[in-house]
């Protein structure tokens, strides 16, 4: 089984070039997408045509604004969407399906902004959508995917030193909100498999030819609930993939 995670910064853009060739030759199980920007009816509009699969969607109130869909060639037995708690609930950030074996999450984790006005609500969010995971795993194992909007290590971005308690994405409040999931029972599959691979990036800005240049940060990541890594069967960052300031991260499963 094939699980892919993409944040496609806008469904309708993105449909507009090679989405559905690169959808075809990656052939996932499951595609989780972040940041669609669209609403539930544009989500469907903007995916007709595919076949064999189930399309789920969580949208903003907000129109052209953050959301999550699903893809899946599998009927989930539920789902659900959001986290329970009113102010964590209008951006569509959430979408979680049932499967026999696992709750599959895709995340759009809110971004702390250019100048920092976040950053506390970030916190806010990791703890709760952390609780939330937590209490999911009560029942059975976790696959959360999706745009965490941090880079954990300083080998997870190309620049750490001055980019460190100065940008988004790699303020030291980020960086303890991923170790609150990392140490709380959820393994980064990535590192799982390649803990010390550098250059390895998943988002690039459009500023100053960065793909090109590979100066990227990896922000987009599969955790799972640790006793589910043995059926984790790889992982991998898909960045020949283009189309958005993302590329796709994907794990297969045993």
């Amino acid at each position: 089984m094939k699980i892919i995670s993409w944040n496609v910064n806008g469904i309708r853009a993105v449909a507009q070039k090679d989405f559905f060739r690169d959808f075809e030759i990656m052939a996932p199980d499951m595609l989780c997408l972040q940041e669609t920007k669209a609403q539930d009816d544009q989500v469907a509009e903007a995916l007709f045509g595919i076949s064999d699969y189930k399309i789920f969607s969580n949208s903003a109130e907000k129109k052209g604004y953050s959301g999550t869909a699903i893809l899946s060639r599998t009927e989930p037995i539920s789902v659900s969407r959001n986290i329970g708690i009113v102010e964590h609930d209008s951006e569509g950030r959430v979408l979680c399906l049932e499967y026999e074996a696992f709750y599959l999450i895709d995340v759009y984790v809110p971004n702390s902004g250019n100048d920092l006005k976040r950053l506390g609500y970030r916190q806010e969010w990791d703890l709760a959508f952390y609780n939330y995971l937590k209490n999911l795993e009560k029942v059975k194992p976790v696959i959360v995917c999706g745009d965490f909007n941090v880079a954990h290590k300083p080998i997870d971005l190309a620049r750490p030193k001055p980019n460190y308690n100065k940008s988004a994405g790699y303020m030291q409040e980020e960086i303890d909100g991923m170790d609150r999931f990392t140490q709380g029972g959820l393994a980064d599959t990535f590192r799982h498999f390649y803990p010390d691979k550098e250059a390895a990036y998943s988002w690039w800005s459009y500023r100053a030819g960065a793909r090109a240049k590979n100066v990227g940060w990896r922000i987009d990541y599969f955790l799972v609930s640790q006793s589910f890594i043995p059926n984790v069967k790889s992982a991998a960052i898909l960045n020949e993939v283009m189309g958005s300031d993302h590329c796709p991260v994907a794990i297969e499963l045993w």
